[in-house]
């Protein structure tokens, strides 16, 4: 289990965003947001690289999923799924600095379980339908995905996986309340 948290931290933590930005002579940390994540990429690099950027993100997620599930069955996917969020957001290698954590804990979403990330996408539209603020709609979005995992699956394993990796997203959000 250890080995699975490890692995899907340090996998999290891979700065795509940042190294794509390298790539072009930008720094992300500080052009558009200052956020080293896929929709800082889309605007600071452009349509192209922050899809590219995007679609590692989520991949970081499902694979930490996939080498979770090999260093230690169902609850070591679950635990690297989980920890693949935190090392988005808490990247050792941007001084624990990172993006919001959404690419990621959909990616680890999508391998545990594809119908959560269906469930977790309806919550989203239907709250920023009536907030019109995106940033809003994703902290109550990954707020209430533990409870809407449980009250789904009724796994609390699953539960407890939506928790690990909505606790980051929801924190990463708050500052972004009145956007």
């Amino acid at each position: 289990m250890i080995r699975a948290l490890i692995a899907g931290y340090l996998l999290g933590a891979v700065p795509f965003a940042v190294l794509f930005g390298l790539l072009s002579r930008k720094n992300l940390l500080r052009e558009g947001s200052g956020n080293p994540g896929a929709l800082n990429a889309v605007r600071v690099l452009g349509l192209v690289p922050g899809l590219m950027v995007l679609f590692l993100d989520l991949a970081k997620g499902f694979l930490a999923v996939a080498f979770g599930e090999a260093f230690g069955g169902v609850p070591g996917a679950l635990a690297a799924g989980a920890a693949a969020v935190w090392g988005h957001a808490y990247s050792p290698f941007l001084f624990f600095r990172g993006g919001k954590g959404i690419a990621p804990a959909l990616g680890a979403a999508l391998a545990v379980r594809p119908v959560l990330v269906a469930l977790l996408a309806l919550v989203f539209l239907i709250f920023w339908a009536a907030t019109r603020r995106p940033y809003r709609s994703a902290l109550l979005s990954a707020a209430l995905a533990p409870l809407l995992v449980l009250g789904y699956s009724g796994r609390l394993d699953l539960a407890l996986f939506a928790l690990f990796a909505s606790l980051p997203v929801v924190h990463r959000h708050l500052k972004d309340w009145n956007r």
